[in-house]
């Protein structure tokens, strides 16, 4: 699309229609619609526009018909203010001479309307594509709190954070990515909150980013990410309006994309992780017993397969006598070594929850769950595994729902572990969590620790982190995110 700035518009709108008619060659949904005034054959008038992409409704009434029908009969000089001031039934209506921004204006469901003996266009708004309607999101389901979600539409999700933001300190920021796509995004933040260097980094990483398309938000995390061989995101991502606005209320800032309904926070913690919205709606004794139960679900999920096979095969002293007995007469008859029995029952555990999460809905759940007791049952009784295996998968595999936002990590780290513990025992394991720990330690968020409020002891640092205070108790912004404006109850009043 560079080239068409080599291109200018003519005084005839018929070889006006020509240009476009050369730009959109081979493109069917291009419509053109050529007409005059009916009191003066001199006021003749083309407009352009994709099908499906407009609505026809405003280009009959606010565009052709008040040109058709207003009585121009004494108009003798041509005059596209005119048509623009007094004419045109529009909120946004644009005069360009700038074939570039025409061309871009059409693809993105706009009408560009030509003026016989004119050098210059109107562009005008007349978006009208379905979109879906607004629902609770599948993924983040709230037992209490708002239930709407974002969706495909880029200035749908925007008035979604504009209706819980009434402040002109609101900012939001249009840019373009994608050679091809041209796909818009928009950068959200609250003007006295977000840190500029971070914002700065943060327009610096898309610039830099050339690619031919962009067709959800995960392009973009993967590109403005610093850190992109870790297993960890360090940017965060969430379909409800609630949550993000939750966060730029601290301070972070908020990227939507046009076409899809899940936007990217950031800068993002590991500890956010195991944060959900229903925390902060319901009582802060039973928030944080949530927490912990989801940081104590991680630990589990990852550490014990590795433990079991640790002391199953090295460190047999630990294990009490009549359990180790019991362990090992349900190992009589099974062929296979502790380690590959472990490894087997994961890989076919994971298999199980990719096919109930990409089968229909409807039968998806049945699958995974009359899968896994068919296959575990079946297994035990063929002597194939142990049952104590298939109860350590199985405990394994539960504890891993707690968090689903680390779900593909865990299952790597959980592997690596096992492969760790077969080889060391114990001190495998060890070793493996200390890498982890260092590797945690030293990941950074567009240059925030991710490890923040995890490292410290202060009791500012640790009321929103294992634990969640009340509400009063919390009068502070986050110490690496308060930029101007450390206190919430005096951020973001209107001018």
């Amino acid at each position: 699309m560079d080239k068409l700035e080599n291109y200018n518009l003519y005084s005839s709108i018929d070889k006006n229609i020509e240009l476009m008619k050369t730009i959109f060659k081979n493109d069917d949904t291009i419509k053109f619609r050529t007409f005059e005034n009916q009191n003066n054959p001199k006021i003749r008038c083309s407009i352009i526009f994709i099908d499906g992409m407009v609505d026809n409704r405003i280009i009959n009434e606010n565009i052709i018909k008040p040109i058709v029908t207003n009585s121009m009969d004494s108009l003798n000089e041509i005059n596209i203010n005119y048509f623009k001031d007094q004419t045109i039934i529009s909120s946004e209506c644009e005069k360009t001479r700038d074939v570039l921004n025409m061309v871009s204006s059409v693809i993105d469901g706009n009408t560009v309307l030509f003026l016989e003996g004119s050098t210059e266009a109107l562009i005008i708004e007349s978006k009208g594509w379905k979109s879906r309607s607004i629902e609770e999101p599948d993924v983040e389901r709230a037992i209490r709190g708002p239930r709407e979600g974002f969706t495909e539409s880029l200035m749908i999700n925007l008035s979604l954070i504009r209706r819980k933001v009434k402040t002109n300190n609101l900012k939001f920021k249009f840019t373009t990515v994608g050679e091809i796509t041209y796909t818009k995004l928009c950068i959200c933040y609250i003007e006295g909150l977000a840190r500029q260097d971070i914002l700065d980094n943060l327009y610096e990483r898309l610039n830099s980013i050339k690619i031919d398309g962009i067709l959800d938000s995960k392009y973009i995390q993967e590109y403005i990410n610093k850190e992109p061989h870790s297993i960890f995101e360090t940017t965060y991502n969430t379909e409800k309006p609630d949550v993000a606005v939750a966060k730029l209320l601290e301070g972070r800032i908020i990227i939507v994309v046009d076409g899809t309904p899940v936007v990217i926070s950031l800068p993002y913690l590991f500890i956010e992780t195991f944060q959900s919205s229903d925390d902060y709606y319901t009582n802060y004794y039973y928030a944080s017993l949530n927490r912990m139960l989801r940081i104590v679900g991680f630990f589990l999920t990852i550490s014990t397969p590795a433990i079991y096979l640790s002391l199953v095969t090295y460190h047999q002293e630990m294990i009490p006598t009549p359990l180790i007995m019991s362990i090992y007469a349900s190992r009589l008859s099974v062929p296979l070594p502790t380690v590959f029995e472990l490894i087997g029952l994961l890989i076919v555990f994971e298999i199980l929850r990719e096919a109930g999460t990409r089968m229909p809905s409807y039968i998806g759940q049945a699958l995974s769950i009359v899968g896994a007791l068919v296959l575990g049952s079946a297994a035990v009784e063929a002597k194939f595994v142990s049952a104590p295996i298939v109860i350590v998968v199985g405990m394994s595999g539960i504890t891993s729902l707690i968090t689903p936002t680390l779900g593909g990590a865990t299952v790597i780290i959980k592997l690596a572990l096992i492969v760790l513990s077969s080889i060391l025992g114990l001190y495998g394991y060890v070793m493996g969590m200390s890498f982890l720990l260092l590797h945690l330690l030293e990941l950074k968020s567009f240059g925030v620790p991710y490890m923040t409020n995890l490292t410290t002891f202060t009791t500012q640092d640790l009321k929103d982190t294992v634990i969640r205070a009340p509400r009063q108790y919390m009068k502070y912004r986050p110490k690496y995110l308060a930029n101007k404006d450390p206190i919430r109850t005096s951020g973001g009043k209107r001018k």
